[in-house]
């Protein structure tokens, strides 16, 4: 019995109780060939850079769209509620779908996640929106 390869795959998502919350997901890599195994083909509908400052620090808020982000340069730091946090370098991306839930205003003690960029160096992202809603969250 052959194994496929899989990458780890972070996403931020938001739990029954409206606070944002990290799992890890197997991400099958189940084509290609064996020098260079790929995942499925996802649907996206569009991408955007960002670049932001050293120092940069954004308030609590939740993802208005669900989307891959790729950090291609610096560190950023994804802080919750609770205190946890999670560092992604270059090369490192998570799943972002940590949205508000349906009919809730935004309580600012309840929901959503922090982001900054670390170490004084700015920050270089790509987000890869999805084409699925609901996909992966």
């Amino acid at each position: 019995m052959t194994t496929l390869p899989l990458l780890t795959e972070p996403v931020l998502f938001t739990g029954p109780d409206g606070r944002a919350r990290f799992r890890d997901a197997p991400l099958l890599l189940p084509e290609g060939t064996p020098a260079a195994r790929l995942s499925a083909l996802m649907g996206t509908a569009g991408a955007q850079w960002r670049w932001s400052p050293a120092g940069f620090a954004s308030d609590f808020h939740c993802t208005g769209t669900l989307q891959w982000l790729v950090v291609l340069g610096g560190r950023m730091e994804i802080g919750l509620r609770d205190g946890t946090a999670r560092v992604f370098g270059p090369g490192e991306f998570f799943y972002s779908s940590d949205t508000l839930p349906a009919g809730q205003c935004f309580d600012p003690q309840v929901h959503g996640h922090r982001s900054r960029a670390l170490d004084g160096m700015p920050l270089m992202t790509l987000f890869v929106r999805s084409a699925m809603p609901g996909a992966r969250g």
